[in-house]
C-alpha cells in the first residue's frame, strides 16, 4: 500500500450510524454526486488498545463521562518492524473528538509500550510535546496492550466540504492474545446484531451540511452510540460471566 500521510493532530465531531448493507447502498447512492472515494481505496486498520490491569480506560468510557480518553497503537495495513505506525491519544469532551499522535517505527513503538524504552525516531506535528502527553498517561496508569482490534475500511470525502469524511467499517474483529500488529490471524468477528453491517462514521469540523442531513432524515438513518472496543469488551465480559454461571450450576 502507498505510504499514507495522515494529519497528526485535529479536533472534530464524529457521528456513528450502524447500517445494514441495504441502507449503506441507499445512502451512497443518494450522496454519490457529492462525494469522492478516498485516494487509498479500501484498507485495513489494525490497532492495539492499551489499558490497565483492571481495564480502567474502557470501564470509564462505558460510564459515558463528559471527558474520556484512550491510548492505542495503530497501523494502516500489514507492517514489519521498521514500518511506520501511529501511537495516539484520542480524547472526547462534550461530543468533540481530539486526536494527537506521533509516527514511529513499529519496533520502537513496541519497545516503548511494552518495555518503557523511549522512542528516538518520532515524526509528526510537535512530536516531542505529544510524546510527553503520552508519557504522562503511561507513567500515571501503566497501561499495556490489552486487545488487538482490526477492521476493513472504505473512506470517502465530500467534494465541497474538505473537512467532511465518511467512512464505512466492516469485519470488526479482535483477539485477546498475541499483542502484535504484524498478524491479523486468530481473530473473532464482532456480532453487532445486524447482518452484513456497515458502521458508518461521518467526521466533520462542525455542523453537518444540510443536504447530507436531509438524506439521513429521508432514509431514517439515525446516530448511535457505538464503541468498537466497548462492544467487544462487553461481549467478552458477558461471555465470561455466562461461562462462570454455567460452571456453578
Amino acid at each position: 500500500m502507498e505510504k499514507m500521510n495522515y494529519i497528526q493532530s485535529f479536533r472534530r465531531y464524529e457521528n456513528k450510524y450502524l447500517l445494514t448493507q441495504k441502507q449503506a447502498e441507499a445512502f451512497l447512492q443518494a450522496v454519490g454526486e457529492w462525494i469522492l472515494p478516498d485516494q487509498y481505496g479500501e484498507y485495513t486498520i489494525r490497532n492495539l488498545y492499551l489499558d490497565t490491569e483492571d481495564f480502567y480506560f474502557i470501564e470509564h468510557s462505558l460510564d459515558k463521562p463528559v471527558y474520556k480518553e484512550k491510548l492505542r497503537l495503530r497501523s494502516y495495513g500489514a507492517v514489519d518492524e521498521q514500518d511506520r505506525v501511529f501511537l495516539e491519544i484520542k480524547k472526547k469532551y462534550r461530543g468533540i473528538v481530539y486526536k494527537r499522535r506521533i509516527a514511529l517505527p513499529l519496533k520502537e513503538a513496541e519497545g516503548y509500550i511494552c518495555e518503557g524504552n523511549r522512542p528516538q525516531n518520532i515524526e509528526g506535528e510537535h512530536p516531542e510535546q505529544i510524546l510527553e502527553e503520552i508519557d504522562y498517561l503511561m507513567k500515571r496508569y501503566k497501561p499495556y496492550p490489552r486487545i488487538y482490534l482490526a477492521y476493513d475500511r472504505q473512506a470517502y470525502r465530500a467534494k465541497e466540504y474538505p473537512q467532511l469524511r465518511i467512512t464505512f467499517d466492516r469485519n470488526i474483529r479482535s483477539r485477546w492474545q498475541d499483542m502484535t500488529l504484524q498478524s491479523d490471524d486468530r481473530t473473532q468477528l464482532l456480532d453487532t446484531g445486524t447482518e452484513q453491517y456497515r458502521l458508518m462514521e461521518i467526521k466533520s469540523d462542525g455542523a453537518l451540511p444540510v443536504e447530507f442531513a436531509m438524506v439521513l432524515s429521508k432514509l431514517k438513518i439515525f446516530p448511535v452510540s457505538f464503541s468498537k472496543y466497548g462492544n467487544i469488551y462487553m461481549n467478552s465480559i458477558k461471555g465470561i460471566e455466562q461461562k462462570e454461571t454455567e460452571e456453578n450450576e
